[in-house]
């Protein structure tokens, strides 16, 4: 399939205001050289812990916020260098799903205002009257027309991100930037969502960029996973290979953390030591290398490469081939074995 998205070397950091009185103020590298591509009609994931800068990478694509250095270009067009007229009219094709179903809506309008907003503004009404064309969207997303002249505080979690996605689908997208689209939700309206996502993309040809810190979430939804760890991508390959044999400490760690929904089977037990470091004063060489249990001297002096491991499998660690296969294993204890 052709590249829908390409990001290269993409950098965005942040004032922060020193702690004393009258010091200069720090800058918070929130992302630091991010490049990865997406191909037309795939889901690419991106996780990782809080705060390691997935959520900005997905504002900057759509420059929600404004890149510091980098490039993003979208069906070989610069999104980087886009005059405001025509970036405009290029988020037709590149929308954003939010996390936050309760504040990404606005309280004083009607649902049907919500939906139909998008197709006003890019002007794509059939007649004077959108109301037809929100009711089919609405429909889509498993509202009924009843819900129509309702206010967002009328919903539930569920049925407000479902508004969300139909607001997205209104103006037709290629790409969908979809950040943490489940994680205010509860278990049970969670597996509801992301079902509906997968059959729109089948229906409408979608490409995802979908963020997430639920590795269950990003395994049952995505082709490829990119793993983010201060603000930078540490490993990145097909979901298949990355949780069959990750080759980052940090991919294996989190893989160690997914409970395993089997009483009779277990991981083997790996905790990282020490606390997530800053990203105003990130360690120098490996910025995982403070908690990660295979460091040597190099790790600390050396920032190592994102380099292919294995064919679309890339990864950047020192010792990729030292790392461990987190496989689950049969519990012979516990089987009496």
């Amino acid at each position: 399939m052709p590249i829908l998205l390409s990001v290269e070397n993409l950098h965005k950091a942040f004032k922060v205001s020193a702690k004393r009185p009258g010091a200069p103020k720090l800058r918070l590298k929130a992302v630091d050289g991010v490049s990865f591509e997406i191909e037309a009609g795939e889901t690419l994931g991106l996780v990782g812990e809080s705060g390691c800068g997935k959520s900005t990478v997905g504002k900057l694509l759509l420059r929600l916020i404004e890149p510091d250095d980098g490039i993003i270009r979208f069906a070989d067009k610069s999104v980087t260098g886009m005059p405001k007229r025509e970036l405009t009219a290029l988020r037709r094709d590149m929308q954003m799903i939010f996390q936050d179903p309760f504040s990404s809506l606005n309280p004083r309008m009607r649902v049907g205002e919500i939906i139909g907003e998008p197709l006003v503004v890019h002007d794509l009404v059939n007649g004077k009257d959108p109301r037809n064309q929100v009711l089919t969207l609405m429909d889509k997303v498993g509202l009924s027309a009843e819900h129509y002249d309702r206010y967002p505080h009328e919903f539930s979690g569920g049925q407000r991100q479902r508004i969300g996605i139909a607001r997205t689908l209104a103006v037709q997208p290629r790409l969908v930037v979809a950040d943490e689209p489940v994680s205010a939700l509860d278990l049970s309206i969670q597996a509801q969502i992301v079902n509906l996502l997968k059959d729109l993309q089948e229906e409408f040809g979608l490409t995802y960029l979908f963020i997430s810190h639920d590795l269950g979430v990003i395994e049952h939804v995505c082709d490829r996973v990119a793993v983010m760890y201060l603000g930078r991508i540490v490993e990145i390959a097909s979901a298949e290979d990355l949780y069959d044999r990750p080759r980052h400490p940090y991919t294996e760690a989190l893989m160690n953390a997914v409970p395993v929904p089997d009483p009779n089977r277990h991981r083997q037990k790996q905790v990282l030591s020490g606390e997530i470091p800053s990203p105003i004063d990130p360690p120098t060489g490996c910025h995982f290398h403070p908690r990660c249990p295979y460091a040597k001297d190099i790790c600390q002096k050396e920032y190592p490469v994102l380099s292919e491991q294995l064919p679309g499998h890339k990864a950047a660690c020192h010792f990729s081939a030292e790392v461990g296969d987190f496989r689950t294993t049969i519990n012979q204890d516990s089987t009496g074995g």
